[in-house]
């Protein structure tokens, strides 16, 4: 049986139809990412927002305020999308459920934009930072940053000695019936069927 996730944001029939076709597995994998990150924040509680697992670490509260407003900056600064003011993005109070709220609204958002840009628009050089890279090198990285904070945050439930929430398969907290997590030499040799 394949793995049903306990709990999806965005549904895919929420993802609107793309400018052409390889641009549905883009806005598929941001709403999945969404999904994942969304997943793991809703694991913690207010009571948790101060929580660190080292003095040096950042807060629970800042790894939220920093997804919220890096993706802000990442699709309103770097890729053209309409995006809210830096100072409406964030909810306040911030709390857990307000934070999931806005990453939803925000990402919800976003889509139709991301949906209608056409192939040429992806491929086009534009300023990052203190660089130059392609539109579709600028939505990647913003899937691996997202990536990297929501992994920051499965390392502090896990510290905590709470459970971590299956994002990309099972975990040591959640597995499921045929869960083929790839843990030895003969399951990384496995050929797939074009192999």
């Amino acid at each position: 049986m394949p793995q049903q996730y306990a709990f999806v944001a965005i549904p895919d029939a929420d993802i609107p139809p793309a400018a052409f076709p390889f641009a549905r597995h883009l806005l598929r994998t941001y709403v999945s990412e969404i999904n994942k990150t969304i997943s793991v924040w809703r694991t913690f509680s207010d009571d948790d927002l101060e929580l660190r697992p080292h003095p040096a670490a950042t807060t629970v509260a800042g790894i939220l305020r920093h997804q919220l407003l890096s993706e802000r900056r990442f699709f309103g600064e770097f890729l053209g999308a309409p995006e809210p003011p830096p100072d409406q993005v964030l909810p306040s109070p911030l709390t857990i459920t307000a934070c999931v709220r806005r990453l939803e609204e925000l990402a919800r958002a976003r889509l139709p934009y991301l949906a209608s840009r056409d192939e040429a628009w992806w491929l086009v050089t534009v300023p990052f930072f203190d660089v130059e890279r392609e539109r579709i090198w600028i939505f990647w990285r913003r899937v691996l940053h997202t990536a990297h904070h929501r992994t920051q945050l499965t390392v502090y439930l896990r510290a905590a000695g709470r459970a971590v929430p299956s994002t990309y398969g099972p975990t040591a907290d959640v597995t499921w019936t045929d869960a083929d997590p790839t843990t030895s030499v003969a399951a990384a040799g496995r050929r797939g069927v074009n192999g």
